[in-house]
């Protein structure tokens, strides 16, 4: 009788790294994390084009407020990504995977007001919230308590994004009053 092949995450037996996770559980949370990776890249260049763009009477303060944003958003990516190896996965692996794989809907307009900008991050990151709640559930499951912790201060994070997004925008109107 033909001894059956074990169950891999990835075809490469050189990068699945050793875990004591299920490799279907693995796979599923790898897929994730690539997915979120996708999610990351795009949101920091939309906040990156925001930022560059920015125009208007409140120009420092949100130009500041989306340079902040997005150092923080870029920060989490490659920690998302290596996660993904550490428990056997593959990370994100070209651009052309990115804009395939993301959520995050681009925004190529000529000119967008500055609070228009604000609320479609502030959309994009509570989105962004959403979907990592979804993926912790995942997580969550597998019993991958490493990636769930990190998902949890992740959360935290587009939340308070989420949150200075919306007081920038409350009651503001386009003369920043």
């Amino acid at each position: 009788m033909a001894k059956a092949k074990p169950i891999t995450r990835i075809e490469s037996d050189r990068l699945n790294t050793p875990t004591d996770l299920d490799p279907a559980d693995t796979k599923k949370i790898a897929e994730g994390l690539a997915v979120l990776t996708s999610d990351l890249f795009a949101l920091y260049i939309k906040t990156k084009n925001f930022h560059w763009h920015m125009s208007g009477p409140n120009f420092r303060d949100y130009h500041l407020l989306l340079d902040e944003q997005g150092e923080q958003i870029f920060a989490i990516i490659d920690d998302v990504a290596e996660r993904a190896r550490k428990i056997g996965g593959t990370a994100l692996k070209s651009l052309g995977q990115a804009k395939s794989l993301t959520r995050v809907a681009d925004n190529d307009a000529e000119y967008v007001s500055p609070l228009d900008m604000l609320r479609e991050l502030r959309d994009d990151n509570k989105t962004l919230t959403a979907n990592m709640r979804e993926l912790h559930e995942v997580t969550d499951e597998a019993n991958d308590v490493s990636t769930t912790s990190l998902l949890e201060e992740w959360i935290d994070q587009s939340e308070e994004r989420t949150w200075f997004l919306y007081e920038s925008t409350r009651n503001a109107t386009e003369g920043g009053h």
